[in-house]
């Protein structure tokens, strides 16, 4: 339901003037309601959308979406009334990421608020917050939302995604349908507040987190151009993991409705990789430094940047006077003392408690660190309640105790373990940072974790800092990063100390070392990290994002798209305009004008279905072939990568059939005609070369094995595990190409398989020399079709498209399935070739009936 806040603001509403200061709203008015959820769509739908390319604007439209908007909301008591205050919320990403973009780039934002807003004031909250700050608020219903947030995404896909899978009851919360409908849901209601806002032509989408992951599924469907791009600000874990989700396939393909998926690091791309390879069998590549993911003709493009900070922000924090007070008494309170600074939020993932047991091995073994070191804890407040939040706040409580008791003292009051308890302000971390000789992260598991970033910033320090410290301006700055191998920034900070946070004795060494590491070194490391903190903040990463959006948008008015599916599997097939499904009564007309036809079948996939086991020809189709070739016009052949063995006996009763085996190499032109080759030399010597090559990649890798043809032989990997299959075949392939590099050979990855065959040997090669033939007969071809469903029946298409035919041939290339070919035609499945050439006999012994 469009609300009313936005029907009348959509037009008038067009700047981009963000203000500052608060915006006071008094209660009053109606609610804002979404609609219930669907989880299937109405239909399955096959509609076709082609369209032109926009008129282009001077300015530019991003709808930024996340679950929260940037927007802090205070609840005050005026004049006995109770009001609500609105301002920016400046920490947040989603406000600072729009300094990244350029001035004709408008920014709207959708997303929650990070207060409940009763139901009669949601109307004019939408209102104001939309004329105000540029916000569409979504507000989902209370038991919608706790099952959605705290349920579904913080109690099962964030444990999930940090590699905890709830094997019992103790170890996490199992896979709930109910919280997964309510997930759903309040992707819908997202989808629907952009759906209101949204210039689908036009504007462009940039969804942020694992909360929103198939919103993209919705806003697909709704408008099939979008714009839209997505960035994961969590981990992405590995497929063995991932594929414990009960609804693996909706999420995936909820990414792959996407034009731009962002990721923190390469792990977590390489894992979301190899997830939609072993689980939807889509093969990826890299070109020109982009990694690519082909999905039903969309180039859906993968981008590696890790986020930055807002520089900008924090120094202005540094240069306040309140900054460079707090820091003189935090120096003064921590006089003669190593602070060693951590700040995590209350999870179970962060660590603390190792990082608390690596300080207490630190005391035990350094006698001098004693009374010395201390580590100050600052803990922001959970993100969600329960009783793991709960046992893990007892278990760090506990351990900080056991090593203040241990090795504290109460005369001078030192304590080794100093825990703040948050919410922390900003200004109080920097003063904290700006003391600290080294900074601490020592989470298991960590999406990105910008902490590092913050606090090599304010050890950069500002001109008030520097005096509070009572250090030189001009002086060299310094500072220690201690960082998990297991969080996203480790790549980033290459001269930080990189610890494995489950090795107490590792992260030990590593305080150690960082305590006692000369002033020329702390000033090495400080530099390098600062110089990559600060030409990566969240500007660059943001206009980065934007740029490549941008480009991986470019096609979307050159194709045509198809939208088919229901519910979640719903998706969009992007074709070349002149696309078109071959129809019997389409090609029925030319069949029955033309005198010279050439029918070209492929076999595997396009007369019998790929996953048949038993491949042998039915009854049927043998007797459909027959009466093609019964009639004299006809020319009818079987092009198949098949051996001439196999072809021989299969269509043993096709007397006129003709038949072309292995790619081409072997050709007979009917059963009682010989076969010929494609006149290559015949010297196969190579093969004693492949073959024991081969047979050592076979015996390495489960579920291979050789294929040995006449003219060929194939490694096929189909049934290996996915990745090591690929990976294998790829040294294969290196390994052949080297050992045969003087030979007459080609060597060819393909579909699960690698190949070496003769040179000059395809498909494409077998159109040639048929047509050839009928030609030097006087039977040139006036009606050509060819029907193919993969990468070597392209070959065919291609060479049908270079061939100088007379002006009046009708030529019907086709290809089995909607997805990218060379081929102008297509048909859906085995059914519908077997269905075409069914009409096409029908046609052809009604004329012979009429004639008679």
């Amino acid at each position: 339901m469009l609300s009313r806040s936005c029907i009348g603001l959509l037009n008038h509403v067009t700047t981009n003037d963000y203000i500052e200061e608060s915006t006071t709203l008094q209660k009053t008015v109606t609610p804002v309601t979404g609609e219930e959820d669907e989880l299937s769509f109405q239909q399955d739908t096959v509609s076709v959308s082609v369209s032109s390319s926009p008129v282009s604007r001077e300015r530019r439209r991003m709808i930024i979406v996340a679950n929260q908007l940037p927007i802090r909301v205070v609840k005050a008591s005026e004049d006995g009334e109770q009001k609500l205050k609105f301002e920016w919320d400046v920490d947040s990403i989603s406000f600072q990421l729009k300094d990244g973009f350029s001035e004709k780039v408008e920014v709207l934002y959708v997303g929650s608020l990070k207060a409940e807003v009763d139901q009669s004031e949601q109307e004019e909250v939408a209102q104001v917050l939309f004329e105000k700050f540029r916000c569409v608020p979504t507000f989902l219903p209370s038991e919608i939302h706790n099952k959605f947030y705290h349920g579904f995404c913080k109690h099962y896909l964030w444990p999930l995604f940090h590699y905890m899978l709830p094997v019992s009851k103790s170890q996490g919360a199992r896979f709930d349908r109910s919280q997964w409908l309510a997930y759903v849901s309040a992707n819908r209601v997202f989808a629907d507040k952009v759906t209101e806002v949204i210039n689908p032509d036009e504007d462009y989408v940039w969804v942020h987190d694992y909360h929103l992951m198939i919103l993209p599924t919705f806003l697909r469907k709704r408008c099939p151009r979008v714009k839209l791009g997505f960035f994961l600000h969590n981990t992405f874990p590995t497929s063995e993991i991932y594929r414990t989700l009960p609804v693996r396939e909706e999420i995936l393909r909820g990414f792959l409705n996407c034009d731009l998926i962002g990721f923190h690091t390469f792990d977590y791309a390489r894992h979301f990789l190899s997830c939609c390879s072993r689980m939807l069998g889509l093969d990826y590549e890299s070109k020109r430094g982009y990694i690519g993911l082909d999905y039903f003709g969309r180039n859906v493009t993968i981008k590696i940047l890790p986020a930055g900070i807002h520089m900008g922000l924090l120094e202005s924090v540094l240069a306040l006077p309140d900054t460079a007070t707090r820091v003189k008494e935090l120096k003064k309170e921590f006089d003669g003392k190593v602070v060693v600074l951590g700040v995590d939020d209350m999870d179970l993932f962060k660590g603390i408690g190792l990082k608390f047991l690596a300080l207490g091995k630190l005391l035990e073994v350094n006698e001098k660190a004693r009374g010395r070191v201390v580590l100050v804890q600052i803990l922001n407040q959970a993100r969600s309640s329960g009783k793991d939040i709960q046992d893990l706040k007892f278990e760090i409580e506990a351990i900080a105790k056991e090593i203040n008791d241990k090795y504290g003292d109460k005369q001078s009051g030192y304590r080794p373990i100093v825990c703040i308890n948050g919410p922390v302000s900003t200004q109080e971390k920097a003063a904290y940072y700006a003391i600290s000789e080294c900074c601490i992260v020592n989470a298991v598991r960590d999406g990105m974790n910008l902490m590092p970033y913050e606090y090599t910033v304010c050890r950069q320090g500002s001109v008030e800092l520097d005096k509070a410290l009572g250090v030189e301006n001009d002086e060299a700055k310094k500072s220690v990063i201690i960082v998990s191998e297991f969080i996203g920034c480790s790549p980033s900070l290459s001269c930080a100390i990189r610890v494995n946070p489950w090795n107490i004795d590792d992260v030990c060494e590593a305080m150690n070392s960082a305590i006692r590491m000369a002033d020329a070194e702390k000033q090495l490391r400080h530099e390098k990290n600062y110089k990559y903190i600060n030409s990566h903040d969240v500007a660059y990463w943001a206009k980065s994002f934007d740029q490549d959006l941008e480009r991986a948008c470019r096609e979307h008015y050159v194709k045509k798209w198809l939208d088919v599916g229901l519910g979640l599997n719903f998706r969009i097939i992007a074709l070349d305009p002149s696309f078109k499904k071959l129809s019997v009564d389409y090609i029925v007309s030319a069949y029955r004008d033309t005198k010279s036809r050439l029918i070209l079948l492929d076999y595997d996939g396009t007369m019998m279905p790929q996953g048949s086991l038993d491949k042998t020809p039915s009854l049927d189709v043998i007797s459909l072939l027959n009466g093609l070739c019964s009639d004299p016009k006809n020319v009818v052949f079987i092009v198949s990568g098949r051996d001439r063995e196999c072809l021989s006996k299969w269509f043993s009763p096709c007397d006129k059939l003709g038949l072309s085996a292995e790619h081409g190499y072997f050709t007979r032109w009917s059963k009682d005609a010989p076969w010929k080759t494609c006149g290559l030399a015949s010297d196969f010597d190579w093969k004693n070369t492949v073959e024991p090559v081969m047979a050592l990649y076979t015996e390495a890798t489960d579920g291979s094995f050789i294929e040995k043809k006449e003219s060929a032989m194939v490694w096929q990997h189909q049934e290996a595990d996915p990745d090591f299959g690929s990976w294998q075949a790829k040294e294969l392939l290196d390994h052949l190409e080297s050992v045969l590099a003087n030979e007459p050979v080609v060597v060819k990855r393909g579909q699960h398989i690698v190949e070496v065959k003769p040179q000059g040997v395809n498909k494409g090669i077998v159109v040639e020399e048929l047509i050839s033939t009928m030609r030097n007969e006087e039977k040139s071809p006036d009606f050509l079709l060819c029907i193919g469903d993969d990468r070597s029946d392209e070959d065919m298409f291609e060479s049908i498209a270079n061939l100088a035919l007379p002006t009046k041939s009708q030529v019907f290339p086709c290809t089995v399935g909607q997805k990218p070919s060379r081929a102008k035609y297509y048909l859906d499945d085995t059914p519908d070739v077997i269905t075409l050439l069914e009409g096409l006999l029908r046609h052809q012994q009604q004329i012979k009936h009429n004639v008679e």
